[in-house]
C-alpha cells in the first residue's frame, strides 16, 4: 500500500521490510476499529477484517515456521489445507478479539524475523507442502517463500482496503496519513 519502503542494502533486509509494509497495510485497514466492526461482513464477501488479519497470521506462520522451519503445526493439530475450516478462518469467532489477532500478528512477524535472519541463505530449499494448486515433489527456496508473503499479504491488505472503506468509508492513504501524524506527534519532544 502506500507507505514507502526504505532503501535496504540487502536482499534479505529488503524482503523483510517489504514484507512489513503489507503488514502494515492490513494493521492499519483495522486501525481504531470495535471487535464488532472487525468482525462484520459490510460487502458481498464473507471476509472480516480481524478474520483477514487472523489468516494473514497463520499463513505466514505457516509457510516461515512449518514449511521453511519444518516446525509441526501446533495451532490446529492438524496437518494440510484440507484440515482448513476456510470460512472460519477469515471470520472473526466468538471468543476472538481484534487485539488478539493484532498481538498473534506482531508475534508472528517477531518469529518470522528471527528465523529469516537465523538462516544461513535464502537459497535454502525446502519442498512445498502438499496441495493440489503446487506440483508434486515441487521445491522453493527461502527466497520465494518470502515474495510469496510479501504477495500474500499485499492480496490480503487489498481485500482489506475494501472491506475497510464499505464499513466506514475510511480509505488507505487516510489511514496512513492518521498513523504518521500520530507517530509524529509521539515523537516530539515536550516544552
Amino acid at each position: 500500500m502506500p507507505s514507502l519502503v526504505d532503501e535496504v542494502g540487502d536482499e534479505r533486509g529488503a524482503l523483510l521490510a517489504f514484507l512489513e509494509a503489507q503488514r502494515g497495510g492490513l494493521r492499519r485497514a483495522v486501525r481504531g476499529l470495535t471487535d464488532e466492526q472487525a468482525a462484520a461482513h459490510p460487502s458481498v464477501s464473507a471476509m472480516a477484517l480481524g478474520g483477514l488479519v487472523k489468516h494473514a497470521a497463520h499463513m505466514e506462520h505457516h509457510w516461515i515456521q512449518e514449511v521453511l522451519g519444518g516446525a509441526t503445526d501446533a495451532r490446529s493439530g492438524e496437518a494440510g489445507w484440507e484440515a482448513a475450516d476456510w470460512n472460519a478462518e477469515f471470520q472473526l469467532l466468538p471468543g476472538e478479539t481484534l487485539a488478539g489477532v493484532l498481538a498473534d500478528f506482531a508475534a508472528v512477524a517477531r518469529a518470522t524475523e528471527r528465523a529469516v535472519t537465523a538462516l544461513p541463505s535464502l537459497d535454502v530449499l525446502v519442498p512445498l507442502p502438499q496441495a493440489p494448486w503446487f506440483p508434486p515433489d515441487a521445491k522453493r527456496t527461502a527466497r520465494w517463500i518470502l515474495l510469496h508473503l510479501v504477495e500474500e499479504q499485499a492480496r490480503h491488505a487489498g481485500h482489506a482496503d475494501i472491506i475497510r472503506e464499505s464499513l466506514d468509508g475510511a480509505v488507505a492513504f487516510q489511514l496512513l496519513a492518521d498513523e504518521q501524524r500520530e507517530q509524529g506527534e509521539q515523537r516530539e519532544p515536550e516544552a
